[in-house]
């Protein structure tokens, strides 16, 4: 590996300044008739990203594409526009990265022309200057001395050495970073917290409770709470300050959680604790928590009408200004009447985006950064000075993409048959909206949130070829209440699935989609709902798209003896048997809702992709099916990508697989489909 530093050298992007009336990518005049964007225009990977601005706000890291196609590390000088690049490597890519204070940085490497079945390194960790100076290793890449037993000394601390999530107090060289607790291959224990010094690599252990999993860090920077994971019980624990001593706060089952049930979020420079719970609401909102009592506050700090929340607060030179939040798309609410104002400012300037604004932790300049998006618009990166209120542009993730050729996204409601309401989001193609081939693009997870309205390349790729795209959030998903997501628990291949065939009906009922011509298709869980949707509702899917998806319950709770699993052990004896189907006790409809042993069923074409690398849902499931289906489908498209583990990370590999997804709908419910 060889690390390049580069004191003096071209400008890498250009700080163009906007003026008040200046057009934006988000607000360019329609073009005329143009050639659709290409693939490689959605699935190639970012150009710019990452952006963060220093605590005084002077400077500006971001990741930037050399021309070898590897990311490097960038620094901008905000008062100068002069462009540093601080590091990058011949043989990966730079990573996350965080400011350590307003000299230094702090990141680490990925390699993004390795699928998951090929790296043979760790992230390792890494602090530099932001001139490109004082560069120092501090974590090692390579895990060779664990598998050969050799043993290595070194300074470096182990591969399995990972930044954290959080700033820090950013006023000196040192930085807290997690250790994972590494058993051997596959087996991982409690994570460690370490206090490290960047610029010598010194570094000292916290005192944890067993079982340690996550960790917050106090107004200061430092740490005062530690999440803990055993036996299907977490535990939240405060340290003491001054003593080091932790204590327990409350504790709470791991998936289902309970009426105790919190999550930190933040302490305030006041020192007031904030969390995230519900505290018998349907919806999760902000709370203080009295750190004596372990009590809740009476009334929320913060709720959101119809979402649960989710987001951070924001801060700056010790001062609570505000709370970034997601409903159905992300927004900030100001407490502090200066950055309403600006806010007002800046969205007058851009008044067709989102704009997110994020001020400097320690501001010593007038500068803010500005992150700009909309359904049409990819994030593009800008600067504000809040003094000449000038917006620099920065730079933008996909500058390829036209925003006036992408197609409008909207967040709707539909009923599901038992009455319960289903958000979904609904992207239609640039000037149509009547009886269109459809793509339902169902979530993984699934006990997740699927998406927000904004830019999605999968539905604005798919929309660009003509098709409306369905992504349905089916009971299960997180995010828009208790009700909403216990009402998922054991529904797998169930009321879960209704959910996604009554969108299908809504859509029809409103006259978007051709009840002739709609797809389904999805990833993971995704991909498993795609095959029980051709099982259980043939009349409405006439093809299926499943990627790296679940074919059998039983055997992703159970596994088998020629694959290793990532799923933990706690969530297959704790969490599966609740949210997913005791195998056991549910034996039964574990059958019934198994795409594996309902394969005979299943007679329309139908598109099948596995990574070879694939922990999560190895390729064995793929296999599997593949083999209980030939007998009775013909129309079955198979490929592998080896290399490949649970989705693709590879440009090259992106493209292959959504070029045959683009022929494959082409022929079945596309253009081709249409002829017959």
């Amino acid at each position: 590996m060889k690390h390049l530093a580069m004191r003096h050298i071209a400008a890498l992007m250009l700080a163009l300044p906007l003026a008040a009336n200046a057009t934006t990518p988000a607000t360019a005049p329609a073009a005329a008739a143009q050639a659709l964007p290409s693939l490689a225009d959605f699935f190639n990977n970012p150009e710019f990203s990452g952006a963060k601005i220093s605590p005084s706000g002077r400077y500006l890291a971001a990741k930037l594409a050399a021309p070898n196609g590897r990311e490097r590390l960038a620094v901008v000088d905000l008062n100068t526009n002069s462009v540093k690049s601080v590091a990058y490597f011949t043989d990966a890519d730079v990573g996350s990265f965080r400011w350590v204070n307003d000299e230094r940085l702090l990141f680490d490497t990925t390699d993004k022309q390795l699928g998951e079945g090929d790296r043979r390194f760790g992230a390792g960790l890494y602090a530099v200057n932001r001139d490109g100076e004082k560069f120092r290793q501090l974590a090692n890449r390579t895990w060779q001395n664990f598998e050969t037993g050799t043993h290595i000394k070194s300074n470096l601390l182990p591969w399995y050495t990972y930044m954290m999530g959080q700033r820090g107090a950013q006023d000196s060289e040192y930085v807290y970073v997690n250790r994972s607790v590494y058993n051997g291959p596959g087996d991982w224990g409690a994570t460690d917290l370490l206090r490290l010094n960047t610029l010598t690599g010194h570094h000292t252990a916290i005192q944890r409770p067993p079982d340690t999993t996550g960790w917050l860090l106090d107004e200061k920077g430092e740490p005062r709470i530690a999440t803990t994971a055993s036996k299907g019980k977490s535990a939240i624990h405060l340290r003491d300050p001054k003593t080091g001593e932790w204590r327990m706060l409350v504790d709470f089952a791991t998936y289902t959680g309970g009426k105790n049930a919190f999550m930190p979020l933040a302490f305030g420079p006041d020192g007031v604790f904030y969390v995230v719970a519900h505290a018998g609401r349907d919806k999760a909102a902000v709370f203080k928590l009295d750190l004596e009592t372990a009590k809740l506050s009476d009334k929320p700090v913060v709720e959101l009408a119809g979402y649960d929340f989710t987001g951070h607060l924001i801060f700056s030179n010790s001062k609570l200004l505000g709370v970034r939040y997601t409903t159905d798309a992300q927004g900030t609410m100001w407490f502090d009447d200066t950055m309403k104002a600006m806010q007002a400012e800046i969205d007058a300037k851009l008044p067709n985006t989102i704009n997110l604004v994020t001020p400097p932790s320690h501001a010593e300049t007038p500068n803010v950064l500005v992150e700009s998006y909309s359904d049409v618009q990819p994030r593009i990166t800008l600067v504000y000075n809040r003094e000449t209120k000038t917006l620099n542009l920065v730079g933008q993730t996909r500058p390829s993409i036209k925003p006036e050729q992408m197609a409008q996204q909207d967040a709707i409601r539909y009923k599901a048959r038992d009455g319960l309401q289903i958000p979904a989001w609904v992207t239609t193609p640039k000037g149509e909206g009547k009886n269109l081939p459809m793509v339902v693009l169902v979530h993984g997870g699934p006990y997740v949130r699927g998406g927000e309205w904004g830019w999605s390349p999968q539905a604005q790729f798919l929309a660009s070829r003509g098709y409306a795209v369905l992504e349905p959030e089916y009971r299960g998903s997180t995010g828009f209440g208790d009700h909403h997501f216990k009402a998922g628990w054991k529904q797998w291949g169930l009321k879960m699935q209704d959910d996604i065939a009554d969108g299908v009906k809504w859509a029809v009922d409103k006259g978007l989609a051709d009840p002739k011509r709609i797809c389904i298709a999805g990833a993971s869980y995704g991909g498993y709902a795609t095959l029980m949707g051709l099982v259980n509702n043939p009349d409405l899917f006439k093809c299926g798209v499943n990627w790296v998806g679940v074919t059998d319950i039983s055997l992703m709770a159970n596994g088998h003896w020629s694959y290793v699993s990532d799923l933990s052990d706690m969530w297959k004896e704790y969490g599966i048997p609740v949210l997913v189907g005791d195998p056991v006790k549910d034996a039964e409809q574990l059958k019934a809702t198994s795409p594996l042993l309902q394969a005979a069923r299943i007679t329309q074409p139908l598109l099948l992709a596995y990574g070879g690398a694939d922990k999560r849902v190895p390729l064995y499931h793929g296999n599997k099916f593949r083999d209980a289906i030939a007998p009775y489908n013909k129309q079955v498209e198979w490929i592998v990508y080896e290399e490949e583990g649970h989705g693709w990370a590879l440009p090259k590999n992106r493209i292959d697989f959504w070029t045959r997804v683009e022929k494959f709908l082409g022929k079945h419910i596309g253009a081709e489909a249409k002829k017959e």
